[in-house]
């Protein structure tokens, strides 16, 4: 039986600021400022949600969980990211793979990346070996390249998970 796939892709950007904390792919980063939003303002995690809830055709993250909504203030993104996977589930699909870039003038984030690949690879229920994370820097370019923020892009596929035939047994 061949399966359905699709791709999503999503695109988020976040101002930094002084007074926050710097998480980015559920894992905090030691820098002088944080990411500016409604929860932990973590822009990849943000990004990926978009490119699944794209996929299996539900929108994007603000739809589900908006900013004016008090119960989302700080919250964790690793938490909305676990919501987003239920509704994958619950449409009868998987994650295949995701692969993001990160574009941030600093910090510099190559330490940090494998720690990131373990979380996502958690998160989203697939080995490390299906998940990619990039870090490019905008070369000074612009409001990324001037440091005042940061974004990131992701694409993930999903497919169909396959219904067990109940008249098959044991093949």
């Amino acid at each position: 039986m061949t399966q359905f796939q699709r791709i999503g892709m999503g695109l988020d950007v976040h101002p930094l600021v002084e007074g926050r904390k710097l998480i980015l792919g559920g894992v905090k980063i030691p820098y002088s400022k944080g990411l500016l939003g409604h929860s932990d303002a973590d822009v990849l995690i943000h990004a990926i949600c978009d490119a699944i809830l794209g996929a299996i055709s539900e929108g994007d993250l603000g739809r589900h969980f908006p900013d004016t909504d008090a119960q989302y203030r700080n919250i964790s993104s690793m938490i909305l990211l676990r919501k987003v996977i239920e509704k994958v589930k619950a449409k009868g699909f998987r994650i295949v793979n995701m692969d993001a870039t990160v574009a941030a003038q600093g910090p510099g984030l190559a330490e940090y990346i494998p720690r990131m690949i373990d979380k996502m690879g958690d998160a989203l229920g697939v080995g490390t070996d299906r998940i990619n994370i990039k870090a490019t820097s905008p070369e000074g370019l612009g409001f990324l390249g001037r440091g005042e923020g940061i974004m990131a892009q992701s694409v993930v596929l999903v497919e169909e998970m396959e219904e067990e035939d109940p008249d098959v047994e044991g093949l």
